[in-house]
């Protein structure tokens, strides 16, 4: 629809021509139940907003998408919904100083996560119900000015099924039949919030008094789906969230200002959760049904600890438009992980930081598509795609500098300073730049130039030279790098650390200069007349964001002994270079795998086991070439089978390994194993096989043929809810046919019946590492397809098809060619298609380069 992508520059039009006082949103939820699923169903929803215009007798428009508008109504004027409404904007003429339009509307139920989504437990039938907005979608529940900048109070009500409760941002009471919610703060659209069904639902409460006298008391709630209340750890959310409460009381001298403070853990969720003041919602795989690791519980208080800063860093100040969006993200990314280590039993936090999530930003700011950190956000389709890699896990990285830069306390006093000077408004980069300056006494306009307003990443190498009389250090450098395509060479406060084997042979540090790196070369004269060392770790301590490389002794020490390092924040670091490095095709994948099998069963950290096990799998699949992949195939399986079994029985380390060996089994006495630890004729002591390990079993072997439709039918029927129809999706997906490929494709591309949460199982079970002649004829289909598909389905399900069912692993030079192609074909298309297609050429082309390069690696 024409009106549907709303641009920046009409945004800032209409921001600058209207000032809203105030939304009252009227929902009838009655329809989510009973008979109607054969026609799309759509529930009333009748708004009215009160609004200003600073030039009356100007035009502007409101937002909705709607199957119908049943009536307009303009300062008391009816207007005809044939004229104004066009499917997605709302013409209004004729503007009066004060304003107050009232639209009644058939909003309709959502099966993509978008809006406002209705999902059928098929354990008991029961429907639940739950919005998602961000960046744009509240306009497909009520009429809007559908912009971060046009903030307003809302007043929610909602007429909902007998037995069902209600909750909104603000507090609510059910009054004569109708939910009524008590006002809200000034918000922005895409952070209110509608959930309604026959939730799960706990209590608990949160007080503070504070050094004046006054005391805070927020109502705490969590809920989830009957079906998962057997498995709500809901005391442990608690726990966090009142850590976290503590944790910014203390920092941020602001009291949380949003009145209650419920969480949602909800179903078919496109994201990990959402930041709605009042009432965050979650998706509702945090929680857990099984046998997690430690890692998952802190991935979990990291979401929550994330979500929470946002109260303050999102939606009590917000950014003017989405090209600021790191303004939330960035933030919130660090606190997350601050709030962990500082507030939690997750001390060690910044070691999945510098492992997990700055990979994650590693790639995204090496593909063509990298961006500042504060982007060119022309419209709202660019807007959905920055929500990645560089907005996430870069801004927090160089926040993470930033602190390192000006100083924890000044840091935390110019976000005290931020949160008071723009309560409840809008601002920019140089609202905050400014109060860092004033804090600080930093030029923070260099600094801005070289970390927010530039892209890509630098690498830093060691360059150590030695006295050739007494063998110590003559002279270190650091040496710092660019690519190309951004040549930005960056100020950067680093640690270098110095690091040899003691006598028992442990890797540890004994030297650390920590520096400000500048220009292409910095020596480091501090550390000039130590002893030689066998390991120099450029950025130890991770302060800065950087990809680590290293000297040649250095290398030769960690393939020889990388798990004698001691301290598991330098251990982590060194893994994470050296798998920069197979991406970089710097280092073979098979010698990568090496290292794995040589020293992962020694790494204490659970969190970075996992990661590695992620890696090794990556490196198999995308990386290693083509003709060694069956070997490495092999003995990446050994080598988890013989940790397995060496693992302490029914330790999170043996499970953590019993999920990566069905990731790589494929040989017929793996899977056989798997089969017989899934019936029970075989068992290793400790190891519980939960319905969550069964499913984790059962897809390699649909995958490789050894389990078929039927009994993936009879797994169902012992896990018959929602949990196990996603697994059941996915496994009978991954079955090795190809009519059942024929079929899973005919079901995501030829159809939009699945929900979204069925389209990603279907999508991840249809490529197969190992079925890659049988899903061959699907890449010429692929790019037939993907116009179509941007076209007619929501941007969500279209991200989800583009990016999924790429053929990545046709990883031949003919794809690429295929690729390219299309590009050169379709100059004109979304441009928010096109990066997605380019984005995934690239990880094609690299992929490529390492498997060319891991192809020369026995000859050398």
């Amino acid at each position: 629809m024409p009106g549907e992508n709303l641009s920046r520059d009409e945004a800032r039009e209409r921001a600058a021509l209207l000032s809203v006082d105030g939304y009252e949103v009227s929902l009838d939820l009655r329809s989510a139940v009973g008979d109607g699923d054969d026609e799309p169903r759509t529930f009333r929803s009748v708004t009215t907003i009160r609004f200003r215009c600073n030039e009356p007798g100007t035009a502007t428009f409101a937002d909705l998408i709607a199957p119908s508008v049943t009536s307009v109504s303009l300062n008391g004027r009816d207007l005809d919904p044939g004229e104004v409404f066009d499917g997605a904007r709302i013409t209004l003429e004729n503007l009066a100083a004060e304003n107050e339009l009232v639209v009644d509307a058939r909003c309709a139920y959502s099966r993509t996560g978008e809006g406002l989504h209705r999902f059928v437990d098929p354990e008991d039938g029961e429907v639940y119900l739950y919005t998602q907005y961000e960046p744009a979608d509240a306009r497909r529940v009520f009429a809007n000015f559908e912009q971060p900048d046009l903030k307003a109070p809302y007043r929610f009500e909602a007429q909902a099924p007998e037995g069902w409760t209600v909750w909104s941002n603000g507090a609510g009471e059910l009054v004569d039949g109708i939910w009524r919610f008590a006002e809200t703060k000034p918000i922005s659209t895409y952070i209110t919030c509608v959930v309604a069904g026959p939730y799960h639902y706990v209590t608990d409460s949160y007080s503070r008094v504070f050094e004046d006298g006054t005391k805070l008391e927020i109502p705490l709630g969590a809920m989830c789906r009957k079906g998962l209340a057997p498995h709500f750890d809901a005391e442990d959310v608690f726990l966090i969230t009142k850590q976290g409460l503590d944790f910014f009381h203390d920092h941020f001298a602001f009291p949380y200002p949003f009145g209650k403070y419920d969480q949602a853990f909800v179903p078919e969720y496109n994201l990990g959760a959402m930041e709605n003041p009042g009432l965050v919602t979650f998706r509702e795989e945090y929680i857990f049904r099984g046998k997690v690791t430690q890692a998952s519980y802190e991935a979990r208080a990291n979401v929550i600890l994330h979500e929470m800063a946002h109260m303050w860093f999102g939606d009590l100040v917000t950014m003017q438009w989405w090209d600021d969006l790191w303004l939330k993200e960035s933030f919130a990314d660090f606190m997350g992980t601050f709030g962990n280590v500082g507030a939690t039993r997750f001390t060690d936090a910044w070691i999945t930081f510098a492992n997990r999530r700055k990979a994650w930003a590693y790639r995204a700011d090496q593909l063509p598509s990298t961006h500042p950190i504060t982007a060119d956000i022309r419209d709202l389709q660019d807007a959905k795609l920055n929500f990645d890699g560089i907005t996430y896990a870069k801004g927090a990285s160089v926040l993470k500098q930033l602190v390192a830069y000006v100083g924890q306390d000044a840091f935390l006093e110019g976000a005290r300073r931020y949160f008071k000077r723009n309560a409840y408004g809008n601002t920019r980069l140089g609202d905050l730049l400014s109060v860092l300056a004033e804090t600080s006494g930093r030029d923070m306009t260099t600094w801005a130039r070289s970390w927010l307003q530039t892209a890509g990443v630098n690498s830093l190498s060691p360059q150590v030279l030695l006295d050739p009389e007494d063998g110590r250090i003559a002279e270190l450098a650091v040496v710092q790098e660019a690519p190309e395509s951004h040549p930005e060479i960056r100020p950067h406060r680093v640690a270098v650390g110095l690091y040899r084997r003691t006598v028992e042979g442990a890797l540890e540090r004994y030297a650390r200069a920590e520096t400000d790196v500048e220009g292409p070369r910095t020596v480091v004269t501090e550390l000039a007349g130590a002893d030689a060392p066998e390991l120099v770790l450029v950025n130890d301590d991770d302060l800065t964001y950087c990809k680590i490389r290293f000297d040649e002794t250095s290398l030769a020490t960690l393939r020889g002994h990388l798990g004698a390092i001691t301290d598991p924040l330098a251990r982590a670091l060194c893994w994470s270079a050296l798998w920069n490095l197979t991406r970089d095709a710097l280092l073979p994948a098979r010698a990568f795998i090496d290292l794995v099998l040589r020293f992962a069963g020694h790494e204490s950290d659970i969190g970075v086991l996992q990661t590695l096990h992620t890696w090794a799998n990556s490196a198999l699949v995308h990386y290693a070439a083509p003709q060694w992949r069956e070997t490495g195939g092999h003995l990446l399986a050994e080598g988890a089978l013989r940790e397995l079994r060496a693992a302490e029985p029914g330790s999170e380390h043996q499970l953590a390994w019993a999920r990566f060996f069905a990731s790589v089994a494929s040989d017929e006495p793996d899977l056989k194993l798997l089969t017989e630890l899934l019936d029970g004729t075989t068992t290793i002591e400790g190891l519980t096989v939960d319905q969550e390990l069964r499913w984790t079993f059962l897809e390699p072997l649909a995958a490789h043929g050894a389990a078929d439709g039927s009994a993936l039918v009879a797994e169902l029927a012992r896990d018959d809810t929602a949990s196990g129809k996603r697994h059941q999706v996915r496994c009978l997906a991954a079955r090795p046919s190809a009519v059942v490929k024929a079929q899973a494709w005919a079901q995501v591309v030829e159809s939009d019946v699945l929900s979204n949460a069925l389209v990603e199982a279907t999508i991840s079970g249809f490529a197969q590492p190992s079925q890659r002649e049988l899903t061959a004829p699907y890449a010429e289909k692929y790019f037939a397809a993907i116009e179509r598909m941007w076209r007619e389905r929501s941007i969500q399900i279209g991200m989800d098809v583009v990016r999924g069912l790429f053929p990545a692993l046709q990883d031949r030079p003919e794809t690429l060619e295929a690729t390219d192609a299309w590009l050169a074909a379709h100059r004109d298309a979304a441009p928010a298609l096109r990066r997605l297609v380019l984005e995934a050429r690239d990880d094609l082309a690299r992929a490529l380069r390492a498997q060319a390069y891991d192809g020369t690696a026995a000859d050398r």
